[in-house]
Formats: C-alpha cells, structure tokens, sequence
C-alpha cells in the first residue's frame, strides 16, 4: 500500500493544479530554486552544530557529563546507561540513533533499557539542530525561553518515557 502514496499523491496535485489552472511545472522549478537557495544559506549553520557535536563526542565531554550526572538520573528514574543518549539527543539525531544502535547491542532492543532509549528518542527532539536549522530563517533570535523550556519538557519526557517502561 505505502508505494502508493507518492504517486497518489503526485497524480492528486497534478489534478489539482489543473483545476486551479495552476501551471505545476512552473511552480515545481519555483520551488527547487528556493529550496537550493536555502540549503545555501543554513549550511553554515548546519555545519556548525555537526562540528560542535563531533567535538562533544571526541573530546570526551559528553562521557564525563554523563558520569558526573548518572546519580541525578538515577534518582529521577532514568538508567545511567542512558545519560550520554539524553545529553546527546538535543543536539543531533543521527548521533543518538548511533548511541540506539549501541545499546541496542549491549543490552537488547527487548530489554528495559532497550525499550526505555526506544521511547525516549521517540519522544524528544534534536532542539538545538531545529532552533538552529529552521529559526536561522525567521526574524526569531531570541530563543531564551523557548530552548530552556524545550530541555525542561525533552528531560521530563525521558522520565515519564522510563516511568512508563518500567510499568508496562
């Protein structure tokens, strides 16, 4: 069913266009130049944030955060193992599907701390990549509220996601 999709939805445009004697074509090219004029001017600020992650990564820094930081997880129900997942999770999204990945294969994708990445990636967001990504168009520069509150709802996310583990 789901190779279906696109071209249903192609076909449906392009009958909608017609109807509105929109030319599809037109408006397609349109576009595409837009969307290339935007990779061009957030690359900057894409290439950015990959850099910073990667030095995170390197330098050791998310693993001793992690360390110093594993007892207040644990006390708000969160598995230490899980730390560097949560620190890393704001920032990128293809680094904390590695960091799935890995404790996918220590402990199991069926284990409690398994299931409890699972929901926790499921239910937060790369904030800083998407304040980064998609506010670098806006006129919006003052992010003082909006990132805070975002990793306020992003923690309490990770502790109702294991709460809701270990129920279930």
């Amino acid at each position: 069913m789901s190779v279906y999709i696109l071209p249903v939805l192609f076909i449906g445009l392009f009958i909608y266009g017609f109807a509105k004697k929109i030319n599809t074509y037109d408006t397609f090219v349109k576009g595409a130049k837009g969307a290339i004029k935007l990779v061009v001017d957030i690359f900057p600020f894409i290439a950015c944030i990959m850099v910073a992650v990667a030095l995170l990564r390197v330098s050791g820094i998310t693993e001793f955060l992690a360390k110093c930081l594993a007892p207040v997880f644990n006390f708000l129900g969160i598995p230490s193992e899980l730390c560097e997942l949560i620190l890393l999770r704001p920032f990128t999204g293809s680094g904390s599907y590695a960091l799935l990945d890995d404790v996918f294969t220590t402990y199991g994708a069926d284990s409690y701390i398994g299931r409890c990445a699972s929901v926790i990636l499921g239910c937060s967001e790369t904030i800083f990549y998407v304040a980064t990504v998609y506010l670098s168009q806006t006129k919006v520069k003052k992010l003082g509220y909006a990132i805070p509150c975002a990793l306020v709802a992003s923690i309490v996310g990770a502790i109702v996601a294991c709460l809701l583990c270990r129920v279930m």
